[in-house]
């Protein structure tokens, strides 16, 4: 079984290196090149469903898996799970960040786990209730200058077509522990796309239904969000399709990147050392998962 699973892996990646498709990289725009990692982590069994990720020190990250209640710490340097703790019970586990020696995990239904002196045995855990709108949340971290957490919802948060364009990003006070009436983000696809076609961005594009004309694509479905710790822009990663897009704090768009398949199996995680570095984890499915760090490249 493993090896037809290994040989529809290679097939997949003659197909798509036979592809016509180029991945340009906007490296003196981002500090980043995107198209070569600077290390590629590879992951063990336990991770392979890896999700949220979150800095620690300038030698590791914490990370938790969507099927279990586990905080990994893993070693960039050694290359391995260095401890791990289990905060809770089964569950869909998506975002993950760190305040002090406090970690906050993100649970899909909006849950929130405070695990605080999580390096101490004697570790404590609480969990709120945010009562958000959306059934399905991914995206998790740490906003500083306001003492608080962004939510992001994956998908829209409510039915119908005034909504179907919308993606918010909600804030969690952390002094109050309660959720912001109204979101902190709010991101309109139509803008987000005609800023793409305005400055020429490499955007994927589809057919036309019953025509032979083709129209550009976004997908922005967030699965993990960051603030860069030296420009303060806003980072948020859609798995589906592959994107990473930047905001300002104001929620402008200011950069889309198409990521390359190859590289990003399934990017579900982001997050940066204090020196600008960035690592974003790939759950597994067909192949290892992985984590892959881009240095900084100041512009």
């Amino acid at each position: 079984m493993r090896i037809i699973i290994l040989n529809g892996s290679l097939i997949l990646f003659a197909i798509l290196s036979g592809c016509k498709t180029t991945y340009t990289n906007s490296e003196k725009m981002i500090g980043y090149n995107l198209t070569s990692p600077d290390v590629t982590i590879s992951l063990p069994d336990i991770l392979h469903e890896i999700s949220g990720i979150t800095y620690m020190d300038s030698i590791s990250f914490a990370c938790i898996q969507d099927e279990k209640g586990i905080l990994f710490s893993y070693n960039v340097i050694k290359k391995e799970i260095i401890s791990q703790l289990t905060f809770h019970s089964k569950g869909d586990y998506e975002g993950i960040t760190r305040v002090d020696k406090t970690i906050y995990v993100l649970r899909s239904d909006g849950k929130i786990f405070e695990i605080s002196d999580f390096e101490s045995t004697e570790f404590k855990v609480k969990s709120y209730t945010t009562s958000i709108p959306a059934n399905d949340n991914e995206g998790l971290c740490y906003d500083q200058n306001n003492n608080r957490l962004l939510i992001a919802c994956k998908g829209k948060i409510r039915k119908g077509d005034k909504h179907k364009d919308k993606r918010v990003i909600y804030g969690f006070d952390l002094q109050s522990k309660t959720l912001t009436k109204k979101p902190v983000f709010e991101f309109d696809l139509k803008v987000i796309k005609k800023f793409g076609l305005d400055n020429n961005f490499n955007l994927p594009t589809k057919e036309k239904k019953k025509r032979l004309l083709t129209e550009p694509v976004i997908r922005l479905e967030t699965s993990d969000i960051a603030i860069h710790p030296l420009t303060k822009k806003l980072f948020v990663l859609s798995s589906i399709g592959q994107f990473l897009f930047i905001f300002d704090m104001n929620g402008t768009i200011e950069h889309i990147e198409k990521l390359n398949p190859l590289l990003f199996n399934q990017p579900e995680g982001i997050t940066f050392f204090e020196n600008g570095d960035m690592l974003i984890s790939n759950e597994g499915k067909i192949r290892k998962a992985t984590v892959l760090r881009f240095n900084y490249r100041m512009k």
